[in-house]
């Protein structure tokens, strides 16, 4: 009878594991891979959401009950997969793990990715599934004035029996990048995964309302980088004894900078007292605070990568690593410190996808074995990029430039009272 029980649940488990008819396949299984897949055990791992961007861009201001003349435009996006471009285009080969439908956002997204060259291995394809789309109407100025996100995809079928297939490329990753899309199943089995491999996790929270989906991950996270407004949610929901939620969000936009860090500092504290190492807080046109731990260092998750593989990641080392900033200037004795770091100046044509390239930026930085400030800093020239691009990620970058406004943005960074 024991027998006849273990068969029947070790039955159920290959069929749990197994992958729907309706999977259609982008290539060769995850076990099937060749020995050179090493190289992508290697590199840093993004799961979450790959979006097709439906952007309504009026030629005046929107005005309510009627059309607006002006263009629509399709446009790859996704938080996840946004992060993951800007990686590849800074020298970094992301794997990415996510979920598409077999419609025609779909293979837009997949055709894209196909054209980099990047593994689409972990790109689940499913008959009958529409694809996530967001749908977004922008002012005048280039900034967000509605959207509808409709991403059911993600947080329905991107479950932990396919993070599992893929258990050696998050082993062998030098970080791992989770945004809030995903199920809290599926976020917290990867987390575990990864703390369990020691890999540092980066948590994005996407949205103030999936911000809160940090509850059950505080302990495993390393990383995340929240606005404002997600900042205060997260330490809410972390924190419900403490009325973070009394901080009036228009009233503190005006302060000056280290007025709004003092204002913030108790929501930062609460999520280190969770044990975060790193926290980036966007300010939009305000540039970021930068909070992290004294002794955080990367440099032991970075030395199985070989900067020699991709010309453009080496000659970033190179350049970005050479500009000299200083490094005390963090005030106080406190275990951990805090920097604002200044936008630069930018042309705005589009809002959508800076946030993400900031941290795909940042990410890149790390990954090439940059310190944590000049990563940052590659992080914020890259969010430039993005706000002057039609395109949630840039066509391109070029090293001179990163150099050249790398330099000006450290140069102007300045030290804070944590």
């Amino acid at each position: 009878m024991e027998s006849s029980a273990r068969r029947r649940l070790a039955s159920i488990s290959r069929h749990l594991l197994q992958p729907p008819d309706r999977i259609l396949s982008n290539g060769p299984r995850p076990n099937q891979l060749s020995a050179d897949s090493e190289l992508l055990e290697r590199a840093p791992v993004v799961i979450g959401g790959m979006v097709l961007d439906i952007q309504a861009i009026p030629s005046e201001e929107p005005r309510p009950g009627t059309t607006t003349p002006g263009k629509v435009r399709y446009v790859n996006g996704g938080v996840a997969r946004n992060i993951a471009e800007c990686m590849s285009k800074l020298g970094t080969k992301p794997f990415i793990i996510s979920v598409i439908g077999a419609d025609m956002a779909g293979e837009q997204l997949l055709k894209y990715w196909k054209s980099t060259g990047l593994p689409t291995e972990g790109i689940l394809k499913l008959e009958g599934v529409t694809t996530p789309v967001v749908s977004n109407v922008f002012g005048c100025k280039g900034e967000s004035v509605a959207a509808v996100a409709s991403v059911d995809a993600v947080e329905t079928y991107l479950t932990s029996g396919w993070i599992d297939r893929f258990h050696r490329n998050l082993y062998g990753a030098p970080v791992v990048m989770v945004d809030a899309n995903l199920p809290l199943q599926t976020l917290e089995f990867a987390c575990r995964m990864a703390v369990g491999a020691g890999v540092p996790v980066w948590f994005e929270p996407v949205s103030v309302i999936k911000s809160s989906r940090i509850a059950s991950v505080a302990n495993l996270v390393a990383c995340t980088s929240p606005n404002e407004a997600e900042l205060i949610a997260m330490a809410t929901i972390l924190s419900p004894q403490t009325k973070f939620g009394s901080i009036n969000l228009k009233e503190i936009k005006g302060l000056p900078v280290e007025d709004l860090f003092q204002t913030l500092k108790p929501a930062i504290v609460s999520l280190f007292d969770k044990g975060m190492k790193l926290l980036l807080i966007t300010l939009g046109s305000d540039g970021l605070f930068l909070c992290h731990s004294r002794n955080l260092n990367f440099s032991r998750n970075n030395s199985n990568l070989n900067l020699t593989s991709d010309r453009f990641l080496g000659q970033l080392y190179q350049e970005v690593n050479n500009i000299y900033y200083n490094h005390c200037f963090a005030k106080g004795s406190s275990e951990f410190c805090a920097f604002h770091f200044p936008a630069i100046h930018a042309e705005v044509v589009s809002v959508i996808g800076a946030g993400d390239c900031l941290v795909g930026g940042t990410l890149a930085g790390i990954c090439a074995g940059l310190d944590v400030a000049r990563s940052v800093a590659v992080g914020v020239v890259a969010a430039k990029g993005a706000v002057e691009s039609k395109n949630n990620v840039p066509d391109k970058f070029l090293v001179t430039n990163i150099r050249d406004e790398v330099k000006e943005v450290l140069s102007r960074v300045k030290p804070l009272l944590l």
